[in-house]
Protein backbone atom coordinates (compact mmCIF):
# COMPACT_ATOMS: atom_id res chain seq x y z
CA UNK A 1 0.00 0.00 0.00
CA UNK A 2 1.25 3.67 -0.82
CA UNK A 3 2.94 5.16 2.15
CA UNK A 4 0.90 8.89 1.35
CA UNK A 5 -3.00 8.47 2.28
CA UNK A 6 -3.53 11.15 -0.45
CA UNK A 7 -6.34 10.71 -2.95
CA UNK A 8 -5.74 13.80 -4.92
CA UNK A 9 -6.46 14.50 -7.62
CA UNK A 10 -9.69 12.47 -6.70
CA UNK A 11 -12.89 14.18 -4.56
CA UNK A 12 -15.38 10.98 -4.60
CA UNK A 13 -15.40 7.87 -4.54
CA UNK A 14 -18.57 5.96 -6.59
CA UNK A 15 -19.42 2.51 -5.33
CA UNK A 16 -21.22 1.33 -8.51
CA UNK A 17 -23.54 -1.74 -8.57
CA UNK A 18 -26.17 -4.05 -10.35
CA UNK A 19 -28.91 -2.87 -7.69
CA UNK A 20 -31.72 -4.81 -7.09
CA UNK A 21 -35.85 -5.11 -6.07
CA UNK A 22 -36.21 -4.70 -2.68
CA UNK A 23 -40.29 -5.78 -2.09
CA UNK A 24 -42.69 -7.64 -4.56
CA UNK A 25 -44.03 -4.72 -6.82
CA UNK A 26 -40.21 -3.57 -7.40
CA UNK A 27 -39.77 -6.82 -9.59
CA UNK A 28 -41.01 -6.67 -12.83
CA UNK A 29 -40.12 -2.45 -12.93
CA UNK A 30 -36.65 -3.56 -12.07
CA UNK A 31 -36.59 -6.46 -14.28
CA UNK A 32 -37.84 -4.01 -17.24
CA UNK A 33 -34.69 -2.11 -16.40
CA UNK A 34 -32.54 -5.24 -16.77
CA UNK A 35 -33.67 -6.02 -20.10
CA UNK A 36 -34.83 -2.84 -21.63
CA UNK A 37 -34.54 -2.69 -25.23
CA UNK A 38 -34.90 -6.63 -25.56
CA UNK A 39 -38.74 -6.86 -26.11
CA UNK A 40 -39.15 -9.23 -23.75
CA UNK A 41 -42.88 -9.11 -22.42
CA UNK A 42 -44.31 -8.60 -19.52
CA UNK A 43 -45.81 -11.92 -18.44
CA UNK A 44 -42.13 -13.58 -19.58
CA UNK A 45 -40.22 -11.05 -16.75
CA UNK A 46 -43.09 -12.35 -14.10
CA UNK A 47 -41.76 -15.69 -15.04
CA UNK A 48 -38.25 -14.83 -14.58
CA UNK A 49 -38.81 -13.24 -11.26
CA UNK A 50 -40.09 -15.67 -9.72
CA UNK A 51 -36.95 -16.36 -8.08
CA UNK A 52 -37.20 -13.11 -6.78
CA UNK A 53 -40.96 -13.85 -5.22
CA UNK A 54 -39.38 -17.00 -3.38
CA UNK A 55 -37.49 -14.16 -1.21
CA UNK A 56 -40.65 -12.12 -1.13
CA UNK A 57 -39.40 -10.10 -3.81
CA UNK A 58 -36.30 -8.74 -1.89
CA UNK A 59 -33.05 -8.83 -3.73
CA UNK A 60 -30.16 -9.15 -1.10
CA UNK A 61 -27.60 -6.97 -2.84
CA UNK A 62 -28.79 -3.94 -1.71
CA UNK A 63 -28.37 -4.51 1.48
CA UNK A 64 -24.91 -6.10 0.93
CA UNK A 65 -23.72 -2.52 -1.06
CA UNK A 66 -25.15 -0.54 2.28
CA UNK A 67 -23.00 -2.85 4.35
CA UNK A 68 -20.43 -2.58 1.84
CA UNK A 69 -20.84 1.19 1.83
CA UNK A 70 -20.59 1.46 5.84
CA UNK A 71 -17.35 -0.67 5.57
CA UNK A 72 -15.63 1.67 3.14
CA UNK A 73 -16.84 4.41 4.86
CA UNK A 74 -15.47 3.46 8.20
CA UNK A 75 -12.05 2.44 6.76
CA UNK A 76 -11.32 5.58 5.20
CA UNK A 77 -12.77 6.77 8.54
CA UNK A 78 -9.85 5.37 10.33
CA UNK A 79 -6.76 5.00 8.04
CA UNK A 80 -7.58 8.22 5.30
CA UNK A 81 -7.71 9.11 2.67
CA UNK A 82 -10.52 11.63 2.97
CA UNK A 83 -13.02 10.88 0.38
CA UNK A 84 -16.43 10.89 0.75
CA UNK A 85 -17.85 7.30 -0.69
CA UNK A 86 -21.14 7.73 -2.73
CA UNK A 87 -23.57 4.81 -3.90
CA UNK A 88 -25.46 4.26 -7.45
CA UNK A 89 -27.03 1.27 -9.59
CA UNK A 90 -27.58 0.41 -12.72
CA UNK A 91 -31.03 -1.06 -12.53
CA UNK A 92 -32.47 0.18 -9.23
CA UNK A 93 -32.25 3.27 -6.88
CA UNK A 94 -30.13 4.66 -5.98
CA UNK A 95 -30.09 5.11 -9.73
CA UNK A 96 -26.76 6.51 -11.03
CA UNK A 97 -27.79 9.05 -12.98
CA UNK A 98 -29.28 10.78 -9.58
CA UNK A 99 -26.50 9.92 -7.69
CA UNK A 100 -23.90 11.29 -10.81
CA UNK A 101 -26.17 14.91 -10.47
CA UNK A 102 -26.33 14.92 -6.52
CA UNK A 103 -22.25 14.50 -6.72
CA UNK A 104 -22.06 17.61 -9.13
CA UNK A 105 -24.08 19.13 -7.17
CA UNK A 106 -21.76 18.57 -4.10
CA UNK A 107 -18.86 19.69 -6.08
CA UNK A 108 -17.61 16.37 -6.99
CA UNK A 109 -14.96 16.71 -10.36
CA UNK A 110 -12.58 14.11 -10.10
CA UNK A 111 -14.19 10.71 -9.59
CA UNK A 112 -13.34 7.43 -9.07
CA UNK A 113 -15.28 4.49 -9.51
CA UNK A 114 -15.37 1.43 -7.89
CA UNK A 115 -17.72 -1.49 -9.86
CA UNK A 116 -19.10 -5.11 -7.97
CA UNK A 117 -17.24 -6.94 -10.33
CA UNK A 118 -13.77 -8.28 -10.31
CA UNK A 119 -13.13 -9.43 -13.60
CA UNK A 120 -13.28 -8.06 -17.36
CA UNK A 121 -15.74 -8.87 -19.61
CA UNK A 122 -18.57 -6.87 -21.39
CA UNK A 123 -21.42 -7.15 -18.67
CA UNK A 124 -18.50 -7.04 -15.90
CA UNK A 125 -16.76 -3.93 -17.00
CA UNK A 126 -17.75 -2.30 -20.69
CA UNK A 127 -21.45 -2.62 -19.57
CA UNK A 128 -20.75 -0.55 -16.11
CA UNK A 129 -18.65 2.16 -18.33
CA UNK A 130 -21.54 2.15 -21.41
CA UNK A 131 -23.94 3.01 -18.13
CA UNK A 132 -21.74 5.97 -16.93
CA UNK A 133 -21.55 7.24 -20.18
CA UNK A 134 -25.67 7.44 -20.03
CA UNK A 135 -25.59 9.34 -16.98
CA UNK A 136 -23.10 11.97 -18.12
CA UNK A 137 -24.76 12.71 -21.33
CA UNK A 138 -27.66 12.94 -19.18
CA UNK A 139 -26.42 15.51 -16.97
CA UNK A 140 -24.90 17.45 -20.05
CA UNK A 141 -27.83 17.46 -21.43
CA UNK A 142 -29.43 19.24 -18.49
CA UNK A 143 -26.16 21.43 -18.64
CA UNK A 144 -24.38 20.79 -15.90
CA UNK A 145 -20.71 20.71 -15.30
CA UNK A 146 -19.27 16.80 -15.95
CA UNK A 147 -16.95 15.47 -13.75
CA UNK A 148 -13.93 13.21 -14.64
CA UNK A 149 -14.41 9.69 -13.96
CA UNK A 150 -11.67 6.81 -13.34
CA UNK A 151 -12.43 3.46 -13.01
CA UNK A 152 -10.59 1.50 -10.60
CA UNK A 153 -8.65 -1.65 -11.71
CA UNK A 154 -9.89 -5.09 -11.66
CA UNK A 155 -9.11 -6.49 -8.49
CA UNK A 156 -10.03 -10.31 -8.54
CA UNK A 157 -6.20 -10.94 -7.58
CA UNK A 158 -5.88 -8.54 -4.92
CA UNK A 159 -4.56 -10.19 -1.72
CA UNK A 160 -7.63 -8.06 0.10
CA UNK A 161 -10.05 -10.05 -2.04
CA UNK A 162 -8.79 -13.43 -2.56
CA UNK A 163 -7.62 -13.78 1.49
CA UNK A 164 -11.54 -13.68 2.55
CA UNK A 165 -12.23 -16.43 0.20
CA UNK A 166 -9.63 -18.52 1.20
CA UNK A 167 -11.37 -18.49 4.46
CA UNK A 168 -14.58 -19.22 3.35
CA UNK A 169 -13.22 -22.62 1.22
CA UNK A 170 -11.52 -23.67 4.68
CA UNK A 171 -14.28 -23.14 7.12
CA UNK A 172 -16.76 -24.51 4.57
CA UNK A 173 -14.35 -27.93 4.27
CA UNK A 174 -14.34 -28.27 8.22
CA UNK A 175 -18.34 -27.96 7.94
CA UNK A 176 -18.16 -31.29 6.10
CA UNK A 177 -18.54 -34.49 8.34
CA UNK A 178 -15.07 -35.76 9.15
CA UNK A 179 -15.66 -39.10 6.78
CA UNK A 180 -15.83 -37.08 3.54
CA UNK A 181 -13.68 -33.91 3.85
CA UNK A 182 -10.50 -34.59 2.73
CA UNK A 183 -11.54 -35.77 -0.06
CA UNK A 184 -13.81 -33.09 -0.64
CA UNK A 185 -13.56 -31.55 -4.41
CA UNK A 186 -13.86 -27.79 -4.95
CA UNK A 187 -16.60 -26.50 -7.40
CA UNK A 188 -14.93 -22.71 -8.00
CA UNK A 189 -18.35 -21.44 -9.20
CA UNK A 190 -18.63 -17.72 -11.89
CA UNK A 191 -21.46 -16.16 -13.70
CA UNK A 192 -21.85 -18.34 -17.22
CA UNK A 193 -21.75 -15.96 -19.93
CA UNK A 194 -22.00 -16.30 -23.91
CA UNK A 195 -18.53 -17.80 -25.57
CA UNK A 196 -18.22 -15.12 -27.86
CA UNK A 197 -18.31 -12.55 -25.15
CA UNK A 198 -15.26 -14.98 -22.93
CA UNK A 199 -13.54 -15.28 -25.81
CA UNK A 200 -12.97 -11.37 -26.33
CA UNK A 201 -13.04 -10.59 -23.19
CA UNK A 202 -10.13 -8.39 -21.85
CA UNK A 203 -7.33 -6.11 -24.20
CA UNK A 204 -7.44 -7.44 -27.25
CA UNK A 205 -4.12 -9.36 -27.04
CA UNK A 206 -5.76 -11.20 -24.59
CA UNK A 207 -8.73 -12.27 -26.40
CA UNK A 208 -9.15 -16.03 -27.35
CA UNK A 209 -10.14 -19.21 -25.87
CA UNK A 210 -12.08 -18.16 -22.53
CA UNK A 211 -10.15 -14.21 -23.34
CA UNK A 212 -9.35 -12.53 -20.24
CA UNK A 213 -12.41 -13.98 -18.09
CA UNK A 214 -11.68 -17.18 -17.95
CA UNK A 215 -7.90 -16.58 -17.60
CA UNK A 216 -8.34 -14.70 -14.76
CA UNK A 217 -10.89 -16.82 -12.67
CA UNK A 218 -8.38 -19.50 -12.85
CA UNK A 219 -6.03 -17.98 -11.49
CA UNK A 220 -7.68 -16.72 -9.20
CA UNK A 221 -8.89 -20.74 -8.18
CA UNK A 222 -5.48 -21.62 -8.50
CA UNK A 223 -4.27 -19.32 -5.54
CA UNK A 224 -7.10 -20.28 -3.32
CA UNK A 225 -6.47 -23.86 -3.68
CA UNK A 226 -2.93 -22.97 -3.23
CA UNK A 227 -3.61 -21.43 -0.11
CA UNK A 228 -6.59 -23.80 1.26
CA UNK A 229 -3.72 -26.82 0.48
CA UNK A 230 -1.29 -24.66 2.69
CA UNK A 231 -3.85 -24.28 5.80
CA UNK A 232 -5.46 -27.80 5.34
CA UNK A 233 -2.59 -30.51 4.59
CA UNK A 234 -5.26 -31.40 1.82
CA UNK A 235 -4.69 -31.16 -1.96
CA UNK A 236 -8.20 -30.77 -2.62
CA UNK A 237 -9.25 -31.20 -6.42
CA UNK A 238 -11.25 -28.29 -8.46
CA UNK A 239 -12.77 -27.13 -11.19
CA UNK A 240 -14.06 -24.02 -12.45
CA UNK A 241 -17.89 -23.81 -13.38
CA UNK A 242 -20.39 -21.67 -14.06
CA UNK A 243 -24.39 -20.98 -13.07
CA UNK A 244 -26.90 -18.52 -14.20
CA UNK A 245 -27.28 -19.02 -17.75
CA UNK A 246 -29.88 -17.39 -18.93
CA UNK A 247 -29.08 -16.47 -22.73
CA UNK A 248 -31.42 -18.45 -25.72
CA UNK A 249 -30.84 -22.40 -26.20
CA UNK A 250 -28.83 -21.84 -29.18
CA UNK A 251 -26.33 -19.75 -28.52
CA UNK A 252 -23.11 -21.07 -26.82
CA UNK A 253 -22.29 -20.32 -23.12
CA UNK A 254 -19.34 -21.52 -20.90
CA UNK A 255 -20.11 -24.71 -19.21
CA UNK A 256 -20.02 -27.06 -17.27
CA UNK A 257 -22.96 -25.89 -15.01
CA UNK A 258 -23.11 -26.35 -11.81
CA UNK A 259 -25.72 -28.46 -11.21
CA UNK A 260 -24.31 -30.66 -14.03
CA UNK A 261 -20.82 -30.33 -12.49
CA UNK A 262 -22.43 -32.01 -9.31
CA UNK A 263 -23.91 -34.82 -11.16
CA UNK A 264 -20.90 -35.86 -13.00
CA UNK A 265 -18.72 -35.50 -9.51
CA UNK A 266 -21.14 -37.55 -7.89
CA UNK A 267 -20.99 -40.29 -11.04
CA UNK A 268 -17.30 -40.27 -10.32
CA UNK A 269 -17.54 -41.18 -6.58
CA UNK A 270 -16.59 -38.14 -5.33
CA UNK A 271 -17.63 -37.75 -1.74
CA UNK A 272 -18.48 -34.53 -1.03
CA UNK A 273 -18.13 -30.76 -2.73
CA UNK A 274 -17.43 -27.21 -1.63
CA UNK A 275 -19.35 -24.90 -4.02
CA UNK A 276 -17.13 -21.39 -3.87
CA UNK A 277 -18.56 -18.20 -5.75
CA UNK A 278 -15.68 -16.97 -6.81
CA UNK A 279 -17.05 -14.72 -9.40
CA UNK A 280 -19.10 -12.64 -7.08
CA UNK A 281 -18.09 -10.12 -4.77
CA UNK A 282 -21.63 -10.65 -2.49
CA UNK A 283 -24.30 -12.89 -1.70
CA UNK A 284 -26.85 -11.80 -4.03
CA UNK A 285 -29.92 -13.69 -5.57
CA UNK A 286 -28.19 -15.39 -8.13
CA UNK A 287 -25.83 -17.13 -5.46
CA UNK A 288 -29.22 -17.13 -2.91
CA UNK A 289 -30.92 -18.75 -6.00
CA UNK A 290 -28.59 -20.89 -7.97
CA UNK A 291 -26.28 -21.85 -5.35
CA UNK A 292 -27.71 -22.20 -2.22
CA UNK A 293 -31.51 -23.36 -3.74
CA UNK A 294 -30.67 -24.83 -7.01
CA UNK A 295 -27.92 -26.28 -6.81
CA UNK A 296 -28.21 -27.14 -3.10
CA UNK A 297 -31.53 -29.27 -3.97
CA UNK A 298 -29.94 -31.17 -6.67
CA UNK A 299 -27.16 -31.97 -4.63
CA UNK A 300 -29.36 -33.39 -1.58
CA UNK A 301 -31.47 -35.26 -4.59
CA UNK A 302 -28.41 -36.98 -5.32
CA UNK A 303 -27.35 -37.81 -1.93
CA UNK A 304 -23.80 -36.02 -2.04
CA UNK A 305 -22.78 -33.54 1.00
CA UNK A 306 -22.39 -29.50 0.02
CA UNK A 307 -21.22 -27.06 1.32
CA UNK A 308 -21.36 -23.27 -0.15
CA UNK A 309 -18.58 -20.99 1.10
CA UNK A 310 -18.71 -16.83 1.67
CA UNK A 311 -18.54 -14.45 -1.13
CA UNK A 312 -16.26 -11.71 0.30
CA UNK A 313 -18.95 -9.16 0.95
CA UNK A 314 -18.38 -6.65 2.97
CA UNK A 315 -15.00 -7.73 4.26
CA UNK A 316 -12.86 -5.28 5.99
CA UNK A 317 -9.86 -6.70 4.11
CA UNK A 318 -11.55 -6.24 1.25
CA UNK A 319 -12.70 -2.62 2.08
CA UNK A 320 -9.14 -1.98 2.58
CA UNK A 321 -8.13 -3.06 -0.29
CA UNK A 322 -10.03 -0.67 -1.97
CA UNK A 323 -8.27 1.84 0.00
CA UNK A 324 -5.37 0.49 -1.21
CA UNK A 325 -6.67 0.35 -5.17
CA UNK A 326 -8.06 4.06 -4.56
CA UNK A 327 -4.50 5.09 -3.50
CA UNK A 328 -2.48 3.27 -6.10
CA UNK A 329 -5.12 4.96 -8.53
CA UNK A 330 -4.27 8.29 -7.20
CA UNK A 331 -0.45 7.82 -7.23
CA UNK A 332 -0.33 6.79 -10.58
CA UNK A 333 -2.56 9.92 -11.14
CA UNK A 334 0.14 12.04 -9.93
CA UNK A 335 2.55 10.37 -12.37
CA UNK A 336 3.89 8.70 -9.32
CA UNK A 337 6.08 5.21 -9.33
CA UNK A 338 3.65 2.93 -7.92
CA UNK A 339 3.94 -0.86 -7.45
CA UNK A 340 0.79 -2.49 -7.36
CA UNK A 341 -0.38 -5.13 -5.59
CA UNK A 342 -1.49 -8.41 -6.87
CA UNK A 343 -1.22 -12.05 -6.37
CA UNK A 344 -1.34 -15.03 -8.73
CA UNK A 345 0.49 -15.52 -12.31
CA UNK A 346 -0.97 -12.54 -14.21
CA UNK A 347 -0.18 -9.39 -12.62
CA UNK A 348 -2.47 -6.34 -11.95
CA UNK A 349 -4.53 -5.51 -14.51
CA UNK A 350 -4.75 -2.17 -16.29
CA UNK A 351 -5.96 0.82 -14.96
CA UNK A 352 -7.19 2.04 -18.37
CA UNK A 353 -9.66 0.13 -20.59
CA UNK A 354 -7.27 0.20 -23.85
CA UNK A 355 -9.33 0.41 -27.21
CA UNK A 356 -11.04 -3.04 -28.27
CA UNK A 357 -11.93 -4.11 -24.78
CA UNK A 358 -14.25 -6.53 -23.82
CA UNK A 359 -16.42 -4.94 -26.38
CA UNK A 360 -20.17 -4.56 -27.52
CA UNK A 361 -21.88 -6.37 -30.43
CA UNK A 362 -23.40 -2.58 -30.90
CA UNK A 363 -21.16 -0.29 -30.41
CA UNK A 364 -22.24 2.57 -27.36
CA UNK A 365 -19.97 5.02 -25.82
CA UNK A 366 -18.55 4.36 -23.24
CA UNK A 367 -17.09 6.19 -19.90
CA UNK A 368 -13.38 5.80 -18.01
CA UNK A 369 -11.49 4.52 -20.43
CA UNK A 370 -9.08 5.21 -23.31
CA UNK A 371 -11.96 5.20 -26.13
CA UNK A 372 -14.19 7.77 -24.02
CA UNK A 373 -15.83 10.40 -25.69
CA UNK A 374 -15.65 12.00 -21.73
CA UNK A 375 -11.94 13.69 -21.24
Amino acid sequence: MPDVLDASPYDALLLLSFGGPEGPDDVVPFLENVTRGRGIPTERLKEVGQHYFLFGGVSPINDQNRALLDALRKDFAEHGPDLPVYWGNRNWAPYLTDTLREMVRDGRRRILVLATSAYASYSGCRQYRENLADALAALEAEGLELPKIDKLRHYFNHPGFVEPMVDGVVRSLAELPEEVRDGAHIAFCTHSIPTSAADTSGPVEEHGDGGAYVRQHLDVAQLIADAVRERTGVDHPWQLVYQSRSGAPHIPWLEPDICDHLEERHAAGVPAVVMAPIGFVSDHMEVLYDLDTEATAKAAELGLPVRRSATVGADPRFAAAVRDLVLERAGDERGQEVAPCALGTLGASHNLCPVGCCPARAPRPAAAGADSPYA
